[in-house]
């Protein structure tokens, strides 16, 4: 293929270069750290609002055991003082206790009760509460309900399930207060709701005489209350959520189906290229992708042109020959005589000749790109593969041909390419040079290094090339010959295959003329400069 066209745009490598060195201060993609953080946004609204409402929840509860444990004590020593009786082993008073257990005010979602000392319960609030309450009777429940109570072996009623467990902590809560302890916190009553409870002992002197029991029964109602509170930050993070859903849908989902969208216009279409603008501006990994496809469509779309003109060129090419191979067959039966039959036969051996040398290159050119992709770069050491060249041309050589000398043999000049192409350069370049230099000439090699480049040159002492063609000499089948040299001798690819390989290698090849001091040429110089190896 046409060098011009195999070799990558400069400002599209630089510019894929500055996206490779830009480094994200977070590991990651720039649409994976947003889909993270507004994932997580969401359920961090949620996780503050549980932390908030879980704080608040505690004070509430906190401020409530005060407020039963202030009240407690008041009662406890109201009762202490007005149904104690007895000396010198005082006791409470039934009645007495009742009595003022009844004068004293209790809020309608508490209750007060008092147990003497043996845990036998003397006063209950609602027992001697004067009013009555009427609510909604619940559903029916089943026989196997755990939380319905039965009557046991010994006649006594047994709770289950909750209620069971309910009944254990009041035992175990009196117990410890019957022990001298004041006892606060959460807990399930014998219903199996759950209750503020704080039970005090009532102490005369040093002695315990009972123990009075508050309880306060909306604990639901302030945990309904904390559910409503947190109602709002459930909203906010589903709000959150959906806005995040919306967005990733916008920033994601929906370019991703345009990109589809246009790949599927460029292969249905036969489009050469992907055009999205507004995409490619985007700084993030979809703007790279956008930019990379719109490179990779644009570069397939140079190939294919490239591809289109070379068939065009070989078509040109091969026509010449088989134009005048045809004109050489058809002439050949009306000559007679031997002398223009010789001529003839000799036009025909020289174009199937041409015809030979153009398929060969046209072939070597052709397969060129999938042996440059197929062979992995390797370390070559570029002097003693001159050296190998050199002595191989020395070997063969005939005489009256051009000599092939290395100035620099010894020159350290390793660089990362494959071997095979790149000697194949240097042998068209070394040819090329022979067939311009007069008999018993001679052919120049210099190796040397320079700011960590690798640049060899290839003299000759040939009448060197029109200073409007040093550039021209690389297209394709582009021949310019001395005057005297056999037509058709060469297909005018040899330059352009060697520019294709410098180039694939990260390299530059140039001709130049070579002047003497009146400023007359006295030969071509042709330059490879390929980067160094590193390390």
């Amino acid at each position: 293929m046409a060098s011009d066209t195999d070799t990558a745009n400069p400002d599209r490598r630089s510019a894929d270069a500055e996206r490779g060195r830009k480094a994200p201060w977070w590991p990651g993609s720039r649409l994976g750290r947003t889909i993270i953080v507004l994932n997580l946004l969401g359920l961090a609204i949620l996780i503050t609002g549980a932390l908030v409402l879980n704080e608040l929840r505690r004070g509430l509860i906190n401020a409530r055991i005060d407020s039963l444990a202030i009240q407690g004590e008041v009662i406890a020593n109201v009762i202490d003082r007005a149904a104690t009786v007895g000396e010198p082993e005082p006791a409470l008073e039934p009645t007495l206790a009742n009595d003022y257990l009844q004068e004293l005010f209790i809020p309608r979602n508490q209750r007060v009760r008092l147990f003497n000392n043996q845990g036998r319960v003397i006063a209950d609030s609602f027992a001697v509460a004067d009013r009555v309450e009427a609510s909604e009777l619940p559903p029916a429940r089943s026989p196997d309900d755990p939380d319905i109570p039965f009557v046991g072996g010994d006649g006594t009623t047994q709770l289950k399930g909750e209620a069971a467990r309910g009944q254990t902590d009041v035992r175990r809560e009196l117990a410890a207060a019957l022990a001298g302890n004041q006892v606060s916190g959460m807990r399930r009553s014998e219903s199996g709701g759950r209750v503020v409870s704080v039970s005090i002992p009532i102490r005369h002197v040093r002695a315990v005489l009972g123990v009075l029991m508050l309880e306060a029964g909306d604990v639901d109602e302030i945990i309904a209350a904390e559910r409503r509170a947190l109602l709002p930050f459930i909203l906010i993070a589903i709000g959150v959520t959906l806005l995040s859903s919306f967005l990733l849908t916008r920033l994601v989902a929906e370019p991703v189906l345009r990109l589809a969208r246009a790949a599927d216009r460029v292969r249905l279409s036969r489009a050469r290229a992907i055009a999205l603008p507004d995409l490619a501006g985007r700084d993030d990994e979809l703007g790279d992708l956008t930019r990379s496809l719109e490179d990779m469509t644009r570069t397939l779309s140079e190939r294919m042109d490239a591809i289109e003109a070379f068939a065009a060129d070989v078509a040109h090419e091969i026509k010449n020959p088989l134009t005048s191979i045809r004109s050489a067959v058809e002439t050949l039966d009306l000559v007679k005589d031997e002398a223009p039959r010789a001529r003839l036969m000799g036009i025909l051996k020289q174009d199937v000749g041409r015809l030979d040398r153009l398929v060969t290159d046209i072939s070597n050119a052709s397969r060129l790109d999938a042996e440059l992709a197929r062979d992995d770069p390797k370390p070559v050491h570029l002097g003693r593969l001159l050296a190998d060249i050199v002595a191989l041309y020395d070997a063969s050589r005939r005489d009256g041909e051009a000599h092939v000398r290395l100035i620099t043999p010894d020159e350290p000049a390793p660089i990362n390419g494959r071997e095979g192409p790149l000697g194949q350069v240097l042998r068209n370049l070394i040819d090329n040079a022979r067939s311009f230099s007069a008999p018993e000439g001679e052919v120049r090699i210099a190796l040397s290094r320079a700011r960590g480049q690798v640049i060899v040159v290839v003299e000759d002492d040939g009448p060197g090339m029109p200073p409007e063609n040093l550039e021209t000499v690389f297209q394709r089948f582009y021949t310019s010959r001395p005057k005297g040299t056999a037509f058709g001798g060469n297909s005018g690819l040899g330059l352009s295959i060697a520019r294709q390989i410098i180039e694939a290698h990260g390299g530059q090849i140039t001709a130049a003329n070579r002047q003497d001091q009146d400023g007359r040429i006295i030969g071509a110089r042709f330059s490879i400069t390929l980067p160094e190896a590193r390390g």
